[in-house]
């Protein structure tokens, strides 16, 4: 996998221009790492971190500060995994498997003074890794055949469809449209509207001839002299009532 990782154009993933390295005593059972454990105080080298990568090979490379010179690296297949390690007691420290040309390994502590620093390593190394899954499940999915059942929106064989378009323009029309949300009622047959009827008075009166309105005032005045002695009509109609009454008698 190195040797395809080669071939390939190198991209640089994370540079950390201080890091500490430790030499960490050998595990005597399967109990969690402790940087506490290390000469945290003494280092046993310092030099310049850069984490590079080929194709889905990451290298994590320990070089000079100076003259560039490389101290140690190790190739990371994945993560998490055994080349790069966390510890239990700190966020900074990590255990690292190196391995020289001829496949010789160890492993050493590295260790960052800012929290920040060591951040940023394990992020730059799980987006690596997680590009790289990605990638695999894409060419899986492009090297599988699709067996599922495809939808046929053909027309068989003799088969018709009909479109009822008639009817939903008839619907359409039926909708009293309106401007504004209300409706208007429509207008009386003929075209013309009916006028208000006029309220005549409680006295009996008679239109004038001439229909002015000096007439109509007239009129009222005349109306209102014949209401107030309304007895003189009655007493000659009577009295013409008894006259005849005494002619026919006395004949």
């Amino acid at each position: 996998m190195a040797t395809e990782g080669q071939s390939e154009y190198e991209s640089v993933l994370c540079v950390k221009p201080e890091v500490n390295v430790y030499r960490i005593p050998p595990r005597a059972s399967n109990r969690a790492i402790r940087a506490a454990d290390w000469k945290l105080d003494a280092p046993d080298w310092t030099g310049r971190m850069r984490v590079t990568a080929r194709g889905k090979l990451v290298f994590v490379k320990l070089e000079d500060k100076i003259s560039g010179e490389l101290f140690a690296q190790a190739p990371v297949e994945e993560f998490p995994g055994l080349t790069v390690e966390t510890v239990s007691d700190s966020s900074r420290y990590f255990v690292l498997r190196i391995q020289d040309d001829s496949g010789r390994s160890a492993f050493i502590g590295i260790g960052f003074g800012d929290r920040g620093d060591a951040f940023d390593f394990n992020v730059a190394l799980q987006d690596h890794f997680k590009w790289v899954k990605q990638d695999d499940e894409f060419k899986k999915q492009a090297q599988t055949p699709d067996t599922t059942p495809k939808l046929d929106l053909g027309f068989k064989e003799g088969q018709t469809i009909t479109l009822n378009i008639g009817q939903s323009k008839k619907k359409d029309r039926s909708r009293p449209q309106s401007s504004g949300g209300f409706g208007l009622l429509p207008p009386p047959p003929g075209g013309k509207l009916a006028p208000p009827p006029v309220k005549s008075p409680n006295h009996n009166t008679q239109p004038s001839e001439g229909g002015s309105n000096t007439g109509f005032l007239l009129d009222l005045d005349t109306s209102n002299s014949n209401t107030a002695a309304p007895s003189n009509p009655t007493t000659t109609a009577s009295s013409d009532l008894w006259g005849d009454f005494d002619s026919v008698s006395s004949n």
